[in-house]
């Protein structure tokens, strides 16, 4: 059984133990939810209040119009006098209801736009204070989805809902006190439809979150087979095994259509004449038929009964603004939880006041680390970086090399043991005068957008132009920038692998820390390429403490201490001539890569 058919069928087991959580998850987001518009909220209750008035103030023309009847219906000569003051009423309470509604969404909006500064002010300063390593594990999808969509899902609820659903809410009901006032059988014949439409709509909703568990769980089974397929394509269609890979994806599709439709089939004609019990026409009808009966048998008067219709027409206003506005909770709750999430991310704690360090001599004392509690990645290590020197971590793949490489720039805190640059504990350095200090050059570059000298001048936003073009000569890229269109202003240029980390480097160059760590500096580069960079590196290394993690071992063959990583400890430490002497794994190693590159 594969890990991902493992997943899905602890998935399909769990689905029971999935409601509770599904539960747990939707209180957690409302919480999330109160505590994001908490800054506004007062705001958002005024504008309630605006718009509770502005609704009832909407009651006033059906009054009018029933005090209208009244005047016109009455024997002898009409009062015009008092029909233009009952027209004026009818006409006033119109403007009122204007006026306090756009008032109160005013207010909502103007505090949309505050609370959205606010978010990304927050997170802005949360995700400055996170450790880089987080950057790392978190995509920038993710933080761009919470910085844009999460924040934009928050809008409608904030600007529009409470002024809206308020709306929505109370004029019914001040119709129907108002009804209640005339003759209380009005009141109840305008809500008679409502409880069969309730009653329909409870049916509907009955074992919605285990349902909702089940869906979810078979929609896990096609995502995960679609991921596998795809994943997979290139080695199943080499072998002919397309179709029994597709077929997968097919059986999981057929189970969630069979399932979905087995759900929701019975409900659509549900569905269907519960909405139509509250819809305008029905309610309308119901409600005419009732008064013709109420006024035959002289209980209300036409007038009443006309009033008594008119309201009744509202209410589908109120199940139709209720049941959107509780999707559009749900939506802003769960981005609520996401940006919650977010702003809880844990920050790396910063030293008041900083130390500065003495000098640029790196040292690892003991150093453990691991990513989750009891799974250490490091166990132990101790290392000296002198100075001038270069230092080249080398092992197999997962030894703990990048992991370690990482701590220097503090992209984590060591669990145990202390890393120290010129004396002083790294944790005791503030964030700024650290990445004075140190300086890095990853696997994976990462070009931000603008112009070529955009991305260089990060090492050092002040750098002259001059200074731009000398770091890019000593890292091997300048004649490939001036080759560019626009050369140096060239926006997002198209720099393969090997040229985008020369780029790298002359970021690095032009920054002028006096300490370096370089990840897998040469991992992209072509034969070619390749010694552009290492020419580049030998620039990096002169008077600075240099830390290389390399692949190939050629590459660090000259280092002044190669340090060789098994399980993350360390396994043997020593030049290139004193380790192939002792035979042992990095001699084997060695051996192995040079049988590789004579085939």
């Amino acid at each position: 059984m594969t890990a991902v058919q493992e997943r899905e069928t602890e998935t399909a087991a769990g689905t029971p133990a999935a409601v509770p959580r599904a539960r747990e998850a939707r209180r957690a987001a409302t919480v999330a939810l109160a505590d994001l518009r908490r800054p506004v909220i007062w705001r958002i209750r005024l504008a309630v209040v605006l718009a509770a008035v502005g609704a009832l103030a909407a009651l006033v023309p059906f009054v009018a119009l029933a005090e209208l009847a009244e005047l016109v219906l009455a024997a002898g000569p009409v009062d015009r006098g008092a029909v233009i003051t009952v027209a004026w009423l009818a006409v006033a309470g119109l403007g009122v209801r204007g006026l306090l509604i756009g008032l109160a969404l005013t207010i909502t909006h103007f505090a949309d736009v505050d609370l959205q500064a606010t978010l990304r002010r927050r997170i802005v300063r949360r995700l400055s204070g996170v450790p880089l390593g987080w950057f790392t594990g978190t995509s920038s999808g993710a933080v761009r989805k919470a910085a844009q969509n999460d924040i934009a899902d928050l809008h409608h609820l904030v600007a529009h809902h409470s002024v809206e659903l308020t709306a929505a809410v109370v004029l019914p009901l001040g119709g129907l006190g108002y009804l209640c006032l005339l003759d209380w059988r009005l009141a109840l014949l305008a809500v008679g439809t409502l409880p069969l439409f309730a009653a329909a709509y409870a049916w509907m909703m009955r074992g919605y979150a285990e349902k909702m568990a089940e869906m979810n769980a078979a929609y896990g089974r096609i995502s995960s087979a679609v991921v596998e397929f795809v994943s997979g394509i290139g080695v199943v269609k080499a072998f002919g095994r397309a179709r029994r890979a597709h077929e997968r994806y097919q059986r999981a599709a057929g189970e969630y259509g069979r399932f979905f439709a087995g759900w929701v089939r019975p409900m659509l004609r549900l569905e269907a004449v519960s909405t139509m019990l509250i819809s305008a026409p029905v309610v309308g009808l119901v409600s005419t038929l009732g008064v013709v009966w109420f006024v035959g048998r002289g209980w209300v008067t036409p007038v009443e009964a006309m009033a008594g219709v008119l309201v009744a027409l509202v209410l589908p206003t109120t199940v139709t603004a209720l049941s959107f506005g509780g999707e559009d909770r749900r939506v802003a709750a769960a981005a609520a939880l996401r940006l919650r999430e977010l702003l809880d991310t844990p920050v790396l704690p910063v030293a008041s006041p900083g130390r500065r360090p003495a000098d640029h001599r790196v040292v690892l004392e003991d150093v453990r680390f691991g990513y989750d509690a009891g799974a250490e990645v490091l166990r132990g290590v101790s290392l000296e970086l002198r100075p001038g020197t270069v230092t080249a971590l080398v092992g197999a793949s997962g030894s703990g090399k990048s992991t370690l490489a990482t701590l220097l720039p503090r992209f984590h805190d060591v669990t145990g043991g202390a890393v120290r640059i010129g004396g002083v504990d790294v944790r005791d350095i503030a964030p700024d005068e650290l990445y004075r200090w140190v300086g890095f050059v990853l696997q994976d570059v990462a070009l931000v957008h603008g112009t070529v000298a955009d991305n260089i001048r990060l090492g050092r936003p002040g750098a002259t132009d001059a200074e731009v073009v000398a770091a890019a000569t000593a890292a091997q890229i300048h004649d490939r920038v001036t080759a560019l269109p626009d050369g140096y202003d060239t926006v997002d240029a198209r720099l393969s692998g090997g040229e985008a980390q020369r780029v790298a480097i002359a970021r690095a160059l032009l920054a002028d820390t006096p300490v370096l760590v370089l990840d897998e500096a040469t991992a992209f580069a072509d034969p070619e390429a390749e010694a552009a960079v290492q020419d580049a590196l030998s620039e990096l290394a002169a008077g600075r403490t240099l830390l290389v993690i390399a692949h190939r071992l050629p590459t660090i063959a000259a280092a002044d201490q190669i340090v060789v990583l098994d399980g993350g400890t360390v396994a043997e430490r020593g030049t290139h001539t004193q380790l192939l002497a002792a035979g042992g794994r990095y001699a084997a190693m060695w051996a192995a890569q040079d049988e590789d590159e004579n085939r």
